[in-house]
């Protein structure tokens, strides 16, 4: 991911091993396995293509970074703070908008992690990352378009910000957090986010989806 305030990370993807799932479930998961409705059964409808050269991405091409895309007054960043932090504390006179404090139970690492503006170890995460998605059809989207995308809560988390960073822009055949009770949801999150977007995968993504999906069948799509 691109860098920003509260860290989205840098561009270079790492592999993390032949079988970044951890699981030992075929890929060859049907669609005749899957539960109606489910995020199999959505990552087993995903469009399949080959990952586009990343000419001319850059973060600029998302708009700017946590526009205030709902109207609310608040930046996308404090309005995803304050959905995933607890006790969290504000700013004096900015009406519950700018996070100043607070504590999060980080999903990539299953660890507590305490926020303290300006000295945080939390980044906000674009669950599919904004360069990935520029490879697989974003880049021939409207700027409006990539700028609601790079906003959209359904796509965004609070987590810690060194994992966040080795994540990088890995798609899920290259990157999953190493909380393992956390990958179906991961996965769910990013096939959601494809499936809304109409973004494609490649064939290696595809497979890793499903070999984290197959292991929770019925593992739902999440929302928001």
């Amino acid at each position: 991911m691109v860098a920003a305030t509260l860290g989205v990370a840098g561009c270079k993807v790492t592999t993390q091993g032949a079988d970044p799932t951890g699981t030992a479930a075929t890929s060859g998961t049907t669609a005749a396995s899957a539960a109606p409705g489910s995020a199999l059964a959505a990552a087993n409808a995903l469009p399949v293509k080959g990952r586009a050269p990343k000419t001319g991405y850059s973060r600029d091409q998302f708009g700017p970074a946590w526009a205030d895309v709902d109207h609310n007054h608040c930046d996308t960043r404090d309005d995803i703070l304050t959905r995933d932090l607890t006790k969290r504390t504000y700013r004096a006179g900015t009406k519950d908008c700018i996070v100043t404090g607070g504590t999060l139970a980080d999903p990539y690492t299953g660890t507590q992690i305490v926020y303290k503006r300006g000295a945080s170890k939390v980044d906000i995460d674009h669950a599919v990352a904004l360069s990935d998605a520029w490879q697989k059809g974003a880049q021939q989207w409207s700027k409006d378009r990539r700028e609601d995308f790079a906003n959209d809560p359904l796509n965004l988390l609070a987590v810690d910000s060194s994992t966040n960073r080795r994540k990088s822009d890995g798609d899920t055949a290259t990157w999953l957090p190493p909380n393992t009770s956390y990958r179906c949801s991961y996965v769910a999150r990013q096939v959601a986010v494809k499936k809304k977007y109409g973004l494609w995968v490649s064939s290696a993504e595809k497979d890793a989806m499903r070999k984290v999906l197959n292991t929770c069948p019925k593992q739902a799509l999440p929302t928001g």
